[in-house]
């Protein structure tokens, strides 16, 4: 029975934007007959089962709760080959293995000294790799995980990541690499005996990056790799050693490996297809690949994570900008969805509120020319309403190695039900354009990034997206960081700008960050001590005395990735030097926020200050 209809368009609530449920790792049980699901809800992670063909669902997790993980993965759990159980990360630390159908789940005692994630089980059920503290791969019986097998060993590698048993059970695959690079800039795909025995480099390596191994029910083994310069699928063939692209295309396939668990890409059952989502200008597509010819057939629109294909259905998350975030299962058959007719769809799980999609608009793709002559693309969300100029945001991603992609957000959906313009620019240094974009950032961050984002706003203005007296930087982490050091250089274009947790110092940046990042601005900027000018020139703190505001900063008192410490100090000189500047600190959360009330303060703060330092644009222009 189709929703009601809803009634006309009206600005969205602060605290309705806040109250999505995030759902991550969708996967389908063995026979595809249940989904699992990671939810989280009002501050509380739980593990959710719901049948694959749509029904009720029930929650497994509890004493111990499940980890928590980000929206497009973490490595928290995984179905045993009997589809009976499910093996989990639980919060805390260690696993725990419950019942499908419910009941006690029972710890597993894994004596491996360190942080474990992204459990992996042998075909045979009987045992579990997995990784300790992102550096290590380790497997161990499920019924003795005191007897650790170490596959890394010696030396090892700096980190890992996502390891994969091979169908007949002997091998393990695994995405590894080493300091300063991050997995973005060079990785590796190794195979190893599962017994701890020889090891091989089968892919990747220096200026190639690989991610997502998964072998096929026929052993051949796939993975996503930019070897071609976009990041798309590849395969290496049973009984064969050398590599090559299977759908060889000009659109990314997966999104930068920032931690474990991604599944932008999934085998059919058969192995005889595998099913990706297409990156078109941030824009998602889910295609299906023939390995035998390559031939592609387009599923679906929308951006589609989480990807899970078994039993004759695959599972992902669906996202697009008047999408709203669901679980979604295909109904594909016995084939391989290559050359057939649209599958069914059936909607399992809703993030969102009802109703909010009546409120949000769909992006147009722009594009313009930087100052030197670089083609720079970008998505823009305009409010309802003729297209006239309109105050506008100028939104910077963070990353900076990221792409704000057309998905469900209601933040941006705030805004422009209130009369914003929204222009998300993705400037060098971006994904979903393909190595050479991403890489053009590599010791400019603080440089080229801050040159395209204000040919973003001068392109705004050119074009008549926004009025001149009211546009807006604004950015979190990665993000903010350049939105201070475009306030800095050009106060002539910001009415305003906003600070989201963002970098004010990169050297005690590097020195403070959390071990996943920390060697990233060894590439970004440059490595010490020998661009140690650099690192000062280019740190917002340097130019505090420039940025003279409005300026609101926004930061958790307990992030790890961007100590508060740097927005405190920012805020303080700015303000010594008579700059215009508010700043809250949000107790306990992070880097991010995880609390739905911090997110609604956030919308409902932002919007104040900007009513009262640009203007209170009308909902609805006529």
């Amino acid at each position: 029975m189709p929703r009601p209809q809803a009634p006309a368009a009206t600005p969205l609530s602060a605290l309705r934007c806040s109250r999505s449920r995030v759902l991550a790792e969708p996967r389908l049980s063995p026979d595809g007959s249940l989904l699992s699901a990671v939810v989280r809800s009002a501050g509380k992670t739980e593990l959710v089962v719901v049948p694959a063909g749509g029904g009720a669902e029930w929650v497994l997790s509890g004493d111990p709760d499940v980890v928590g993980v980000h929206p497009s993965g973490g490595g928290a759990h995984v179905w045993l080959p009997s589809g009976d159980s499910i093996l989990y990360v639980a919060r805390g630390g260690g696993l725990a293995l419950v019942p499908a159908a419910g009941g006690q789940p029972t710890p597993v005692a894994v004596d491996a000294d360190g942080s474990l994630s992204s459990p992996a089980v042998a075909p045979d059920g009987r045992r579990v790799a997995v990784t300790v503290d992102d550096r290590r791969v380790v497997a161990f019986p499920l019924e003795a995980p005191d007897q650790l097998v170490e596959l890394t060993g010696g030396d090892g590698p700096d980190f890992v990541l996502d390891p994969t048993w091979s169908p007949d059970g002997e091998r393990l695959a695994w995405i590894e690499w080493d300091v300063p690079d991050m997995p973005w800039d060079s990785a590796r795909l190794v195979v190893a005996d599962a017994d701890g025995g020889s090891s091989v480099v089968v892919a990747g390596g220096v200026d190639l990056a690989c991610q997502q191994p998964r072998w096929s029910a026929a052993g051949d083994l796939g993975f996503v790799c930019d070897g071609h310069g976009f990041a798309n699928v590849w395969v290496v063939p049973a009984g064969e050693g050398k590599a090559r692209s299977l759908v060889e295309e000009p659109f990314e396939h997966g999104e930068p490996a920032w931690g474990p668990g991604q599944r932008s890409w999934a085998w059919s059952p058969d192995g005889r297809g595998v099913a990706f989502c297409r990156n078109e200008a941030g824009f998602g597509r889910l295609c299906v690949a023939e390995v035998a010819t390559g031939a592609v057939t387009e599923l679906a629109r929308g951006w589609h994570s989480g990807l899970s294909w078994a039993g004759g259905r695959l599972a992902a998350i669906r996202s697009g900008a008047v999408t709203p975030t669901q679980v979604v299962s295909y109904d594909l058959g016995a084939e391989t969805g290559v050359g057939g007719p649209a599958p069914e769809r059936v909607t399992l799980m809703r993030g969102p509120l009802a109703g909010l999609e009546d409120s949000m608009v769909e992006p147009e793709p722009v594009e313009w020319a930087a100052e030197d002559g670089f083609t720079i693309h970008g998505r823009l969300y305009r409010p309802p309403g003729p297209p006239t100029p309109r105050p506008t945001i100028v939104w910077i991603h963070g990353g900076p190695t990221g792409q704000m992609a057309v998905t469900f957000n209601a933040r941006v959906g705030f805004f422009t039900s209130r009369g914003w313009t929204v222009l998300v620019p993705d400037y060098r240094g971006s994904s979903g354009w393909g190595r050479q974009y991403t890489q053009a950032l590599r010791h400019r961050w603080g440089e080229i990034d801050v040159a395209d984002v204000v040919s973003a706003m001068r392109v705004a203005l050119d074009r008549g997206w926004s009025r001149p007296d009211a546009l807006v930087v604004m950015g979190g982490s990665a993000g903010g960081f350049t939105a201070l050091l475009v306030l800095a250089a050009h106060p002539e274009l910001c009415a305003a700008g906003v600070d989201l947790y963002g970098v004010g110092d990169l050297r005690d940046l590097t020195e403070r960050t959390h071990r996943y990042e920390a060697h990233y601005n060894h590439h970004l900027v440059g490595p010490l001590p020998e661009a140690e000018e650099r690192y000062r020139a280019r740190s917002p703190i340097a130019h505090a005395q420039s940025i003279r505001g409005p300026l609101l900063v926004l930061h958790g008192s307990d992030d790890e990735v961007v100590p508060v410490e740097q927005s405190l100090t920012l805020v303080e000189a700015v303000r010594s030097a008579g700059g215009l500047v508010e700043m809250h600190v949000y107790e306990g959360e992070g880097h991010g926020w995880s609390d739905p009330g911090t997110v609604a303060d956030e919308l409902a703060r932002i919007e104040d200050f900007l009513a009262r330092h640009v203007g209170h644009p009308s909902p609805f222009p006529s």
